[in-house]
């Protein structure tokens, strides 16, 4: 496995470890083979680490089959797939609603990861799971095209550096037109596929939420992520008394037909080529 990356013409000059651990967020693991195997190359020559690259050097990456793992998914439908936007490392789908992101069982075969991988199969690549939506969710969807980047892209939406946008609708109105909420989220201990508000043991959970338009008994409003947690917007929604029209785990009194949220927006730095990627997915009819 092997990757040619040419410098962007805005790539501002450093050594090759600070390209790797720092531009490029390679986990250590990554970078301890690339040096002890001299499996990295500037403009075809082998360089030591504290050498500089510049703007326009081709940087290759050779991996071998003991760096990662083997990986196998079961092939999908590659027609099920709407791809908004797709490089040689990465590929962003619109995922509908009433599916899985990834399937759960071995054999399983309908969840857009699946999918996907049908889709990629004459290229000879597979997806990974950079993030993942609801079965009930739809929207946008990031995968990486290979083991190097996952890696990557998994330390970028950690440190907030993809943002992730979604449209929702709620029940009622929201007091203020932004306001951002901060309270952890814990598993449910009586509903093992909900969660709630934990303020002692949950985990962190910030969202900020903008009222786009007020009619009648209902509100669309955009949600912002901070962080990923299961179910956040749904549950963080639901502790203000506005839970999403057609939820039917915090809100099963509503009847919608599905429920009403959707990752309709995705936004940030593409980590290889300094490139903004700006991805949207138009929302559904929102029925107010």
């Amino acid at each position: 496995m092997q990757y040619n990356i040419q410098l962007p013409d805005n790539f501002e000059t450093c050594d090759i470890k600070t390209l790797l651990e720092e531009r490029w967020l390679v986990p250590r693991k990554v970078r301890h083979f690339l040096r002890t195997k001299k499996n990295i190359l500037v403009n075809g020559e082998s360089r030591s680490f504290h050498e500089l690259v510049d703007a326009g050097d081709e940087i290759t990456l050779h991996f071998d089959a003991s760096d990662y793992p083997d990986y196998e998914v079961t092939l999908g439908d590659a027609s099920k797939v709407e791809v908004i936007y797709e490089d040689e490392y990465l590929i962003i789908v619109n995922k509908p609603i009433k599916m899985k992101t990834h399937p759960n069982q071995p054999d399983e075969k309908d969840a857009l990861l699946n999918h996907v991988a049908s889709y990629l199969a004459p290229q000879g690549l597979l997806p990974y799971v950079v993030h993942r939506l609801d079965m009930e969710t739809s929207g946008l969807i990031l995968f990486a095209k290979n083991p190097f980047i996952l890696p990557i892209l998994g330390r970028m939406l950690e440190q907030k550096n993809i943002k992730r946008s979604y449209q929702a609708v709620i029940d009622g109105q929201l007091n203020k037109d932004s306001l951002s909420v901060n309270k952890k989220i814990g598993r449910d201990r009586h509903d093992r596929r909900k969660r709630r508000i934990d303020e002692r043991t949950g985990k962190i959970a910030v969202t900020h939420f903008t009222t786009v338009k007020r009619e009648n008994r209902y509100s669309l409003v955009n949600c912002e992520l901070d962080t990923g947690r299961t179910h956040q917007i749904r549950v963080h929604l639901q502790s203000l008394g506005h839970p999403i029209v057609g939820d039917p785990l915090y809100n099963p009194r509503s009847q919608a037909g599905r429920l009403m949220l959707h990752a309709y927006k995705l936004n940030f730095i593409h980590p290889l080529t300094n490139e903004h990627i700006s991805c949207e997915s138009k929302p559904f009819d929102f029925i107010m």
